[in-house]
């Protein structure tokens, strides 16, 4: 039995945007949502066009649906990160709040929107995989203006080195870490959850025909062209920044250059005046006459 790569845009799409069931487990699985407020049902909405992050066009899946209490949640899969895919995720979720709201009606209407982010790639320094963003008063974090939560996962730092209390949100993240095409026995823990068990017969290649196959292939070589792309403009931007680097250390080290060796002289003019003014002062020439040739003080001839 062969497996396809959960996170592809066609499996990820079969799964999660033509079965609500399976759609509702990984939400209430994946979101920090409060007790007595999980998704009980879902109804799918179309995906709308928001700006494109640069380099980034193909590796984008996203599955949109509202749920029993009209809340929104948009969830993403994400093959490659840029330091913009964040303001993206903003701006659409953001998007999508406001147009909740015809002309007139009251903001009392407004209904909350969750953004779900999986990203198969590494942006912060952290140790944690999992990262939580909502509107909070920094005084007091208990303190918060309710209407948009972010949730951004960090597939390649995921590690099942324990099930907690959150058991079902370890074993989605392992359908989607540990299940692909070099699967060979799918583990017991998964099978053991129906929802997760569905998931993966989804998954069986068995399942698509040869035109879906080829799409799948074809996604995977749009990801690998853009995250060619993605590091080569940064290995650009890297070396721009050394030879920057560079170039600014040596107009600093020439300006200290400069600066060193007027000092230099500016001590041999100082030392030159210091001489004459001792020769001066041995053959009993006046304070005065010193002063005027040597610009020094009396006091500095003084000491000599």
């Amino acid at each position: 039995m062969r497996y396809l790569d959960p996170k592809n845009d066609l499996t990820f799409k079969k799964i999660f945007g033509e079965h609500p069931k399976l759609l509702i487990s990984f939400l209430n699985a994946l979101l920090p949502l409060e007790e007595g407020k999980l998704i009980k049902s879902i109804t799918y909405v179309p995906g709308e066009l928001v700006p494109q992050v640069p380099l980034m066009k193909n590796t984008i899946v996203d599955v949109r649906c509202t749920d029993q209490c009209n809340r929104q949640f948009i969830v993403e899969m994400q093959m490659n990160w840029t330091t913009s895919f964040m303001q993206r995720v903003l701006f659409n979720a953001a998007k999508a709040y406001v147009k909740q709201l015809d002309k007139g009606d009251k903001y009392e209407l407004l209904h909350p929107v969750y953004a779900l982010n999986l990203i198969d790639d590494v942006f912060s320094k952290t140790p944690d995989y999992y990262h939580h963003y909502r509107i909070v008063e920094t005084g007091d974090p208990a303190g918060r203006i309710e209407g948009l939560e972010f949730v951004f996962v960090e597939l390649p730092k995921f590690e099942a080195v324990s099930v907690s209390e959150k058991k079902l949100q370890i074993l989605w993240l392992r359908f989607l870490t540990e299940i692909n095409e070099k699967t060979e026995k799918v583990p017991i823990e998964m099978l053991s959850d129906p929802d997760i068990k569905k998931a993966v017969e989804c998954l069986q290649e068995s399942a698509f025909s040869k035109e879906e196959l080829e799409y799948y292939e074809r996604y995977w070589d749009r990801v690998r062209t853009e995250r060619t792309l993605i590091n080569e403009t940064a290995s650009k931007a890297m070396q721009k920044g050394r030879e920057e680097g560079r170039k600014e250390g040596r107009e600093e080290g020439r300006k200290e250059g400069r600066e060193e060796e007027r000092l230099i002289q500016q001590e041999k003019q100082y030392q030159k005046k210091l001489n004459l003014a001792i020769i001066m002062k041995k053959d009993g020439e006046s304070f005065e006459k010193i002063i005027k040739y040597t610009e020094l003080s009396k006091e500095e001839i003084e000491k000599l």
